[in-house]
């Protein structure tokens, strides 16, 4: 085989071993980075399959470098700042304080632990204050906490990318100064260096972000070649900062996704599509590459040392953070606790370590050490955190092994409707709509409503789904309902997802029960059917249950064309009514159901509409 050859394989190895570990991690339920990680050691160290540095030469650093910064400017596009204000204070805290807390207990960590100069300590620390969106994220939705600990998770997870790796920069920056003990100098340099960091950074992120707006704006590029000329944009400004100062580029493309994020003229719908899709790809191919570059000898090397460093950032760096953090904040016991066990490294931090380490090789300034200390932090965090925070969750009160909580996909009258009499009867609801202006009417109604697609991965990063359980698919497209349906089957289980039930020809067109989530209501409950009676004035009534008011008395009451929509148990367990599912109300049960228009009676509660 000839070198183009293993070339190739060993390019079209990194693809199938990083798709095939995510897709593999789906199908088990595990943590996507664990399976990448062990299919990385087994392909590099392991059995000597891969060896980056030979495949790549002296280009590794360069697209290890341009990667990390598309998985910033990803980051950062989810960064908006509305969203931002709403967790306040202690967001605010970890930002500043925890982070600072964080750089320091590491620091003290891996100089007295690991025993590294202090130069390489700092080093360390500022590269382990990341936590990171790709591994947060699916803990949360695993885990669904109620409160405000999963916003505040989540978006710390986002902004703290960048933030830990502009600290790695300035420490790298004087790394030299600060060997030689000469602090002094190097808090001057560090400072100076921040600063013209910071405003090559912004100044150059803003241009280019003007520019693609700009562009957006006058239709100079088609919608085709909006995603390739966002990655296009991405890299040069990425690179002409780089130029103009060491390592700006990491702050000139976060500023770039942030100042997208949050502007309004533009539309960058097709930018949101790509960077989804380029996460995936580059967050596989660039953990089996950066694994497969450790060797054992590494690992074994750190020995008792390694874990007790793990240990120390588990144990003290983390609660310490969030202690410091969380004082003068109206957080609970029970949230700081959790969120002081909630920090597991990602792939910023493995990127950011193995691209100093590269730097140090090549200036001969040793860090040896960086690369194994952070991948045992990456594979103990998410070991630690991934087995016991559902458990502690479920302990504090945050979480619930059955969710009662409502998703629905729809802001429209009927949808809203559905959602003020589900919370009338004390659950809590989200609806995720593309319609602006019935989402902002939801919000007016004193509803929860996100603007989003709902079959993007974007809605399951950017939606709280603390106490959420179960998932309604209330929109007029079938194909639409059925997708959402599957799409969140894997997150709340098949038995859990619904949708309206389609027209006779889109039911003979469902030949199989995995394409489409459960019937709701009726057969006759289309989306046309329902939308027809609530123009014709049928309301939404929640009708207690009593001895003397049963079932039957309300079917009396009301005729065969009240149609049952949800019931509340005794214990305060929610039902949804399906078509393959027969209820039976009985006393001290609460029924909720759609009736055309009569007078109030004295057990019922119309639900606004």
């Amino acid at each position: 085989m000839g070198d183009a050859e293993r070339m190739l394989l060993g390019l079209a190895s990194i693809f199938v071993l990083g798709v095939g570990a995510q897709w593999l991690a789906w199908r088990i339920k595990l943590p996507s980075i664990l399976l990448l990680l062990a299919f990385g050691f087994a392909a590099g160290p392991g059995t000597g399959w891969l060896n980056p540095d030979q495949m790549f030469g002296k280009l590794l650093f360069p697209i290890v470098s341009l990667s990390v910064a598309l998985i910033l400017f990803e980051g950062s596009l989810s960064l908006k700042f509305s969203e931002l204000a709403e967790v306040g204070k202690p967001l605010r805290n970890l930002l500043s304080i925890g982070v600072a807390v964080t750089w320091l207990v590491i620091t003290l960590a891996a100089r007295w632990i690991l025993g590294v100069d202090v130069a390489t300590a700092l080093l360390l620390g500022a590269m382990l204050t990341v936590t990171g969106p790709t591994v947060v994220g699916p803990l949360l939705r695993h885990i669904r906490p109620s409160g405000k600990v999963s916003s505040i998770a989540r978006w710390e997870g986002i902004v703290i990318d960048p933030i830990g790796a502009v600290l790695a920069v300035l420490v790298f920056e004087v790394f030299d100064i600060l060997r030689a003990a000469d602090f002094g100098k190097a808090a001057i340099d560090g400072a100076f260096g921040m600063l013209a960091t910071a405003v090559t950074g912004v100044v150059a992120g803003s241009l280019a972000a003007w520019f693609l707006i700009e562009c957006l704006k006058r239709y100079w590029i088609p919608e085709r070649l909006q995603s390739p000329a966002a990655l296009m944009i991405v890299a040069a400004v990425f690179v002409a900062s780089n130029l103009v100062k060491h390592e700006a580029g990491l702050v000139s493309v976060t500023v770039m996704g942030v100042f997208l994020a949050n502007q309004k003229s533009a539309s960058i719908k097709r930018i949101f599509e790509f960077k989804e899709n380029l996460s995936v790809l580059l967050v596989s191919s660039l953990f089996i590459l950066l694994a497969a570059r450790v060797e054992f000898a590494d690992f074994s090397q750190l020995g008792w040392r390694g874990l007790a460093f793990v240990a120390a950032v588990i144990l003290i760096a983390r609660p310490a953070s969030v202690v410091a953090s969380s004082i003068g904040t109206d957080l609970s016991k029970a949230e700081r606790i959790f969120l002081s066990w909630l920090a597991p490294r990602g792939i910023v931090a493995a990127a950011v370590a193995s691209v100093f380490a590269l730097r140090l090789d090549e200036t001969g300034n040793g860090g040896g050490e960086l690369v194994p200390a952070t991948f045992l932090v990456i594979v103990g965090t998410v070991v630690v955190y991934g087995l016991t925070a559902f458990p502690l969750a479920r302990w504090l009160g945050l979480a619930s092994a059955e969710a009662q909580g409502v998703l629905i996909a729809s802001s429209h009258p009927g949808a809203r409707a559905i959602g003020h009499a589900l919370k009338s009867a004390g659950f809590r609801v989200v609806l995720v709509d593309t319609n602006r202006e019935d989402v902002m009417t939801a919000r007016l109604e004193g509803l929860e409503a996100c603007y989003a697609n709902i079959l993007s991965e974007q809605a399951m990063d950017e939606i709280d789904l603390g106490g959420i359980g179960r998932f309604l698919a209330l929109t007029p497209n079938d194909e639409v309902n059925s997708l959402s349906a599957m799409h969140f089957s894997e997150l709340f289980g098949q038995q859990k997802v619904y949708q309206l039930p389609p027209s006779k020809t889109g039911r003979t067109a469902m030949a199989s029960d995995h394409l489409h989530g459960r019937f709701l209501f009726s057969p006759e409950s289309t989306f046309d059917a329902l939308d027809h009676r609530f123009e014709s004035g049928s309301t939404i009534k929640s009708t207690g249950l009593t001895e003397e008011f049963e079932f039957e008395s309300f079917r009396k009451q009301h005729g065969d064309t009240a149609v049952p929509l949800f019931l509340v148990t005794e214990s305060g367990k929610l039902v949804v009514v399906t078509e393959d599912k027969t209820i039976s109300p009985g006393k001290d049960q609460k029924l909720i159901a759609l009736i055309d228009p009569q007078p109030e009676n004295a057990t019922s509660s119309t639900s606004p509409v």
